[in-house]
């Protein structure tokens, strides 16, 4: 190896190392993913919220959910307050039922997440808009114990209020809107609801980001996050969903795992780097051995005095007759292309013209074909007798003899 080619090597070793010092220090953006995991520290995961549950609720059991709702609710013995949280949720009809049946013996569901539309209960939700970009969200709660404190959120999100409520059975908890420079409301609607069903409580709130790390650690949101929680129960326990989450990890191959790993996603690249190596520097030392390709033998010849052999020592005059007449009439497509499916004195005449042998030749020949043809069995004198007149024909087609 000359100077230059060590020089180059050397080169490209400390920019390969540049690259991964440089990878490995760089501050990382902020991921604004809506997850809302519990295990993601993410601004938009739910692993603060789920850290402080058992501090806010130290009397109550904490469950976590791995399944659907419709498998996990088949133990009709099961109680608690089903939590749900997420960018959206949309529920099969069986699933909902199970839902509706786990309410009514007494039980509650909190749904926190955009867009609400279960015709089954009577509610719909719409995007709420603001005619100014700049105007604010603001929400509020209902209740006077707040002292009817509004909350604010300073990040763009898919703001949605409920259209269509059943009114009979629902309460109204708390609603949102937007305000102007002047801080006056320029949009308002509820977002905020609880519907009672049998002996339990549906708890519907489209504002999900309420239980994030960003809203929870931001002390002007903390007690939002607070008031909300307020309304479930703790005499029973909370049964938290990882089933419906948007960020829900899913290793998709094993690259996939590996490259989601800091510490694995480098000592895969070294791994890379070392395999190029190897490729580089073995390669130029060792060369390959070029394997000996043994050229295909031709068998035909072979075949053919197989097959001759069989049909000899069977004595099957017949069927092989049958074959050189085959053969034959090929021959006769193949070289004059004439078909042969009509064989009668204009076919003779045809043949006779284009192959130089006579009428009376060509006749026959095939009016021998066709006594082979309606024969159980032949002589051997006739299928010598049948080859030496095809023989004799294609000998005159060749040579004009």
């Amino acid at each position: 190896m000359d100077k230059a080619t060590k020089i180059y090597i050397g080169v490209f070793i400390l920019l390969i190392l540049g690259f991964i010092y440089i990878q490995s220090t760089k501050k990382k953006p902020i991921n604004w993913f809506p997850s809302y995991v519990a295990k993601h520290k993410i601004p938009y995961g739910t692993y603060v919220l789920k850290k402080e549950l058992p501090k806010l609720f130290p009397s109550t059991e904490i469950k976590n959910s791995y399944k659907p709702p419709f498998s996990y609710l088949k133990d009709s013995t099961l109680t608690g307050t089903y939590f749900f949280v997420d960018e959206a949720i949309n529920f099969g009809k069986a699933e909902l039922y199970r839902l509706m049946n786990f309410v009514k013996r007494g039980n509650d569901v909190f749904i926190a997440t955009h867009g609400i539309n279960i015709d089954t209960l009577g509610f719909k939700t719409k995007k709420l808009l603001s005619e100014n970009l700049e105007d604010k969200v603001f929400f509020k709660f209902n209740d006077k114990v707040f002292n009817n404190k509004e909350f604010y959120f300073d990040k763009y999100f898919d703001n949605q209020v409920f259209t269509k409520i059943d009114t009979a059975n629902t309460t109204v908890l708390g609603f949102t809107g937007y305000l102007n420079n002047q801080n006056k409301r320029t949009e308002k609607g509820v977002n905020f609801v609880k519907y009672k069903y049998g002996k339990g409580n549906f708890y519907f709130y489209t504002f999900p980001e309420v239980f994030t790390n960003y809203t929870i650690l931001n002390s002007k949101n903390t007690q939002q996050t607070a008031n909300v929680l307020s309304y479930i129960r703790s005499d029973i326990p909370i049964i938290w969903d990882t089933y419906y989450k948007t960020g829900k990890i899913r290793i998709t191959s094993p690259i996939h795992y590996l490259l989601s790993s800091k510490s694995l996603k480098y000592a895969y690249y070294v791994m890379l780097l070392g395999v190029l190596f190897f490729v580089v520097f073995k390669g130029k030392r060792t060369q390959r051995s070029i394997p000996i390709i043994t050229p295909l033998k031709n068998q035909t010849l072979a075949f053919t005095q197989t097959i001759a052999n069989m049909y000899f020592e069977e004595e099957d005059h017949k069927n092989i007759a049958e074959q050189k007449i085959n053969y034959f009439l090929d021959y006769i497509r193949t070289s004059f292309h004439i078909q042969t499916t009509n064989i009668n004195e204009e076919f003779y005449k045809k043949i006779a013209s284009r192959s130089g042998n006579s009428f009376e030749f060509v006749e026959k020949i095939f009016l021998e074909c066709d006594s082979i043809h309606f024969k159980n069995t032949i002589t051997k004198e006739e299928l010598i007798a049948l080859n030496k007149n095809i023989e004799k024909f294609k000998n005159k087609n060749s040579y004009g003899k």
